[in-house]
């Protein structure tokens, strides 16, 4: 267990935060990212503003904050989410929300019966953004037509509004 004013390096970082995503089972869908987490990965998070800065130089200084973050984007994108969104979401966030987010991204990731889905050499998969929440993913990179993602859309902005998610 990390103490809250333990500080570590940057793979000591990526080798906490593996072994929380393989302990609760945790990986990216659709394989967006690499299974397991790299230095490479946490530079360019933070490169990207989803990671602060550590406290010391020579990937040095990094706590509990920063472990938080980086599971919190490992939970995010296990629901399939871009890193643009991941980052909207993420910004300014305390250590008390970050906590929080772990919480609950684990209680969801429990309760959900979805798989992490893995591609098969030569196969490729397209996710097409309905609205702000949910996705669409085809296998093959296969499109649909603009008029048929329209008639999905409204069926889920109908189905959401009237409270009938999740039936029938």
């Amino acid at each position: 267990m990390l103490l809250v004013d333990e500080k570590f390096s940057i793979g000591e970082l990526v080798e906490v935060v593996n072994q929380w995503c393989a302990r609760h089972g945790i990986v990216p869908a659709s394989n967006q990212a690499g299974e397991r987490m790299t230095e490479r990965n946490v530079r360019f998070y933070r490169t990207v503003g989803l990671v602060d800065a550590p406290e010391l130089g020579g990937g040095q200084g990094y706590g509990e904050k920063h472990k938080l973050q980086v599971i919190a984007v490992r939970l995010l994108q296990s629901q399939g989410l871009p890193l643009r969104r991941i980052r909207e979401l993420l910004l300014g966030r305390s250590l008390a929300d970050l906590r929080r987010i772990e919480k609950q991204g684990l209680a969801e990731a429990r309760s959900s019966p979805t798989q992490a889905v893995k591609l098969e050499p030569g196969e490729s998969w397209r996710m097409t953004p309905l609205d702000g929440e949910f996705l669409l993913v085809s296998r093959n990179n296969r499109a649909l037509p603009p008029e048929l993602l329209e008639q999905i859309r409204d069926l889920l902005h109908a189905r959401l509004t009237t409270g009938k998610e999740g039936k029938g």
